[in-house]
């Protein structure tokens, strides 16, 4: 695999860029249901990108109702290598200030009403999670994030909660001691799924606020949130474009991109018909392998 396939999830702003040419919305079926909206492929410098949307274009979908299953089988069946995540967050640490842009390496999953695997009875895999991203586009986003002029932390703690309602003071408090540096709605379990589909993932964070953990009267103000993401969106539009600009001209293998050939413990002969065939693109490969054994 010699050519980069950038998915980009995030807001429906984020496309809205000159860069980008040869657009074309397109719809992809899943056998996980509709991804959050239609996907957009076109190219900047060259590279070619696919932008999902991730609430959809009217930010119609609260983040307990992304189907990130159907999100990510999409962007796996557009072609996609690798697949970087922009989402708004909010800052558990006072160094972190609202305009940040965080690349973060780790995540504590606080999720409960959300689908979590493509696998299940019938065929079983397990992958390494340790790492949850992909170091090699981690570092590729903050490059661009830092070409892009943006206030750049390297390396945080993402705490993602399930939602749609915004922390208590108790609860911003408690994630601070458990060594969480920002919090989000979206990230679990996109990383996980992301994985799962042997798609390197990345993900840069925009601090909108501080959460509300600072002081008892400091809330999260809404209207400051929608302001604040405002002022990162053209920020995060140049991330792209520059991000296209900094890959290499080949991409080389990353270990991430054949994870499932020592996860998938169920053998060939054990799987489940029915499930393997709504996971034909996530295991294609390695079933295409196995048969050519």
């Amino acid at each position: 695999m010699s050519e980069w396939t950038i998915g980009i999830i995030g807001g429906s702003g984020l496309y809205q860029t000159d860069a980008l040419e040869e657009a074309q919305w397109i719809a992809v079926d899943t056998p996980w249901g509709r991804p959050s909206d239609e996907l957009l492929i076109g190219r900047i410098h060259g590279v070619k990108f696919v932008f999902l949307p991730r609430h959809g274009r009217s930010h119609r979908l609260p983040p307990s109702d992304v189907n990130a299953r159907a999100n990510i089988d999409a962007l796996k069946r557009a072609g996609c290598t690798d697949v970087l995540a922009l989402s708004a967050i909010g800052s558990l640490k006072e160094e972190l200030t609202p305009g940040t842009f965080v690349v973060a390496d780790q995540f504590i999953d606080r999720t409960f009403a959300r689908e979590r695997s493509f696998f299940g009875p019938g065929v079983v895999a397990h992958v390494p999670m340790a790492d949850p991203v992909c170091p090699r586009l981690s570092d590729l986003a903050a490059g661009a994030a830092d070409a892009a002029e943006a206030k750049v932390a390297r390396g945080a703690t993402y705490l993602a909660m399930e939602g749609p309602q915004l922390s208590t003071r108790a609860e911003s408090r408690l994630y601070r001691q458990w060594g969480a540096d920002v919090i989000g709605m979206t990230a679990m379990p996109e990383a996980r799924l992301a994985r799962e589909a042997e798609l390197p993932y990345a993900l840069v964070g925009m601090v909108t606020d501080y959460d509300c953990w600072r002081g008892d009267g400091d809330d999260v103000d809404i209207t400051d949130i929608l302001s604040q993401l405002q002022d990162n969106a053209a920020t995060a539009q140049k991330l792209i474009a520059e991000l296209a600009t900094g890959l290499p001209k080949q991409r080389l293998p990353s270990p991430i991109d054949t994870v499932l050939d020592t996860a998938l413990i169920t053998p060939p002969a054990g799987r489940d018909p029915a499930l393997m065939a709504k996971l034909d693109a996530i295991c294609g490969r390695v079933r295409s392998r196995q048969e050519g054994e």
